[in-house]
């Protein structure tokens, strides 16, 4: 028994939702256009038409932003603002990080400056696949511009851009500029590594060595100014062969407990003199450990404001495995049935059982035959039974237990498998008229789907009896078949198993398969009933007229199988298996093959091109009463399908007295005991041929395996099956109606 939480349950849909919301607008926002396209363009515009005819201006340099809306939004704007800049540039990770929401907040964040800016593309910029929108909605990640007598370059020290290219294009510029000054921007610094560099940041200098020697070289030969790089939390200005290099962070990013760490932006003034530089600091009389602390807050207040759908998104599903947890630690968990549950009040009823089947007669299969034996074994019990089944072409005498639903679609060989029209109002108003106590269903999908419906509509138990193997039916799905053989079929018989109360199924190999795959429902081990009377005894003289008709000799050992012809029954395995026989020299036998499929005419010529024609013969279809008679017409029942889940046919012919030889598979493995009612054996022709050949060549052991096999039938007789799926019915509807449905 497992006491459920059940106020979790609401908590964790509502927190799929959001979480499904916040990733399709995650998505939403990288497939949408930028709201900015080539911003760099336009600011240069406005650059040069601010500073038309001057030889003098001023502009500010910033650095690490990192989206920062409390210190740069709300700080240094308004101070660049008052001061009248001509222009702002930053020297790199003017963004926390690539995503789409951290550039649309620094667009939000710039638009507050009344002059025009600049980014360089650095670290920040780069990741997260931000490389695409930098350039969408920027530009390219290196560029250059002239205004009046300065040059101002802009390069990309992330490696995004290929640095020979970048080296050579420098040279160009460098080479051909008549500029007096000479400014460059590079979000990585290229100097030697500072003293006062924190142990955390040794790694955010320009790595590669080739070009960073290649960009020294070039700024000492052509007389580089200044170069302006990010990328470290502190300011630092030195001067090598001429050239200054000024890195600068701290900008609304982390700062650290240190005195060349703190909040500031650069003044820059070009004049005919030269260029003047000085950093601004914003937090002058604060000690340094709590400009760190303020530091620490404001990239957390930053985090919250530029990533707060982000953050939600990581919330949202920290919150969902958090549930999971404490259900999985919190809910009291008994994997033993519950035996507080009384079925006998219900044991004693006579019930309303409504069934659903895909598959009916006219149509002939195992599930038909194990459908109609249960409905005619309930109802013997005087249980009353509403079967819903497709409708056929043939006229149906059926009787008022029966209804009928009209064919949508049909497909197989002769129409034979149906998808019936399971929207059709009758049903559900026949069904609601009915009052069922317990609705059962036989196949996961179609009309199974509708019973399934309507048992949650009626608040009634659903069972659903595990017939098929569907994995071995990927050749009728219009589906790639690795993709259903491997996957679809397994979950789609887990899910529908776990929708419904309970699982019937015909074998403890089938129940294993059921666990292993993660049905978790309450399950009945209870192979599919036979008539055993019925296929006991057969009229002599119509045997004899048979066997006449058949032209069988009386010397020949009479082999019988019983199946649809079709590719997942593994005919063409058991032909090629009497093949192997017969070159092994024994020739005494006569197949009767029982049944017709799509693949008949295939078996047919694969039964001439084998050498078979004299030694098989294809039966074709045979009405259900007169199955009995076809299995004494044997001596040995032969099988070789791997996708039963019980092999019923099997037990038929054991209850005729006949042993049998067939291959290892679930279902199979449950009623074929070695040695004493038959012979199971892997799927490898030369050992099942000598198999079989052992029977043939021991007269008296074949008639005692079929007594022993005659025997063991008698077990699966159709009352004990009917009467215990009864009493599992009765246990279901207590469970039920106790409040207290059982998952393992």
């Amino acid at each position: 028994m497992r006491r459920r939480i059940t106020w979790l349950r609401p908590l964790y849909y509502a927190n799929l939702l959001l979480l499904l919301g916040l990733v399709l607008y995650q998505g939403y926002l990288l497939l949408r256009d930028p709201a900015q396209e080539s911003v760099h363009a336009a600011q240069v515009q406005e650059i040069h038409q601010r500073l038309e005819g001057r030889s003098d201006f001023r502009f500010a340099v910033v650095g690490n932003v990192n989206n920062s809306i409390r210190l740069f939004g709300e700080e240094i704007v308004p101070r660049l603002n008052a001061e009248g800049y001509d222009f702002v540039a930053s020297a790199g990770n003017a963004v926390s990080g690539g995503q789409e929401e951290s550039y649309r907040t620094v667009h939000r964040l710039l638009a507050g400056l009344e002059m025009p800016y600049l980014l360089t593309f650095g670290d920040n910029e780069e990741s997260d696949f931000g490389s695409f929108r930098f350039y969408e909605q920027f530009g390219p990640h290196f560029f250059s511009f002239v205004v009046d007598d300065a040059h101002f370059l802009f390069l990309d020290g992330t490696g995004k851009s290929s640095f020979s290219w970048q080296l050579d294009w420098l040279e160009r510029e460098l080479t051909a500029s008549t500029a007096a000054h000479r400014i460059v921007f590079i979000g990585l610094p290229i100097h030697r590594e500072l003293e006062e560099t924190p142990v955390f940041e040794s790694d955010h200098y320009l790595d590669d060595p080739a070009f960073r020697q290649g960009l020294i070289t070039r700024f000492e030969r052509h007389g580089v100014d200044v170069v302006f790089s990010a990328n470290l939390t502190l300011f630092s200005r030195l001067e090598t062969h001429g050239v200054e290099y000024v890195t600068t962070g701290g900008a609304g990013a982390l700062i650290v407990d240190t005195e060349s760490s703190f909040h500031h932006y650069v003044d820059v003034q070009v004049s005919p003199q030269g260029i003047a530089i000085e950093p601004v600091r914003l937090d002058v009389d604060v000690p340094a450990w709590q400009r760190t602390l303020d530091s620490i807050w404001n990239n957390v207040y930053s985090f919250f404001y530029v990533s707060y759908l982000r953050f939600l998104l990581i919330v949202s599903g920290l919150l969902l495995l958090a549930i999971h947890l404490h259900r999985l630690v919190m809910e009291e968990r008994d994997y033993y049935p519950d035996y507080d549950v009384d079925p006998t009040p219900y044991q004693g009823r006579l019930l309303r059982v409504g069934m659903y089947s895909n598959n009916y007669f006219p149509f002939v299969s195992g599930v038909t035959v194990s459908v109609e034996r249960l409905r005619v074994g309930l109802e013997a019990l005087g249980d009353r039974v509403l079967l819903f089944v497709p409708r056929y072409r043939e006229p149906n005498d059926d009787d008022a237990g029966i209804e009928r639903a009209p064919t949508l679609f049909a497909f197989g060989e002769k129409g034979e498998f149906r998808l019936s029209n399971l929207f059709l109002p009758r049903l559900r108003r026949r069904l609601r008229a009915f009052k069922p106590d317990i609705i059962h269903v036989h196949h996961p999908f179609w009309l199974g789907s509708l019973g399934l419906f309507m048992g949650r509509r009626l608040k009634v138990p659903v069972v659903y009896t595990y017939h098929t193997r569907l994995e071995h039916y990927a050749h009728f799905v219009p589906l790639p078949g690795l993709l259903f053989r491997n996957l679809i079929s397994h979950y789609l018989i887990r899910r529908f198993s776990n929708k419904c109360q309970g699982v019937v199924v015909p074998t403890d190999s089938a129940e294993e398969y059921l666990r292993v795959i993660g049905v978790t429902t309450n399950t009945l081990v209870q192979p599919t009933g036979i008539d055993v009377e019925r296929f006991r005894v057969v009229d002599e003289q119509r045997l004899a007229e048979r066997r006449v008709a058949l032209g069988i000799a009386d010397d020949e050992v009479v082999l019988v199988s019983v199946s649809r012809i079709s590719r997942e029954k593994n005919i063409e395995f058991m032909l090629e298996a009497l093949a192997e026989l017969r070159r092994q020299g024994e020739s005494r036998f006569r197949l009767l093959l029982v049944g017709d499929g799509p693949a008949r005419s295939h078996i047919q010529s694969r039964v001439h091109a084998l050498g078979l024609a004299e030694r098989v013969v294809l039966i074709g279809a045979v009405p259900p009463d007169e199955m009995p008679l076809y299995y004494h017409l044997g001596d040995i029942f032969v099988f070789a399908s791997k996708s039963e889940t019980q092999g019923m046919v099997i037990l038929e012919a054991m209850s005729a007295g006949l042993p049998v030889v067939t291959v290892r598979s679930s279902g199979i493995d449950d009623v074929v005991i070695e040695g004493e009612n038959g012979f199971k054996t892997p799927e490898n022709r030369e050992v099942w041929a000598e198999r079989l050949g052992s029977l043939i060549a021991d007269p008296q052991r074949c008639t005692r395996l079929g007594e022993q096999a005659k025997n063991f039938a008698e077990s699966h007789d159709v009352s004990a099956f009917a009467r215990r799926t009864h009493d599992f019915y009765a246990f279901l509807l207590a469970q039920y109606h106790s409040g207290r449905p059982w998952r393992r």
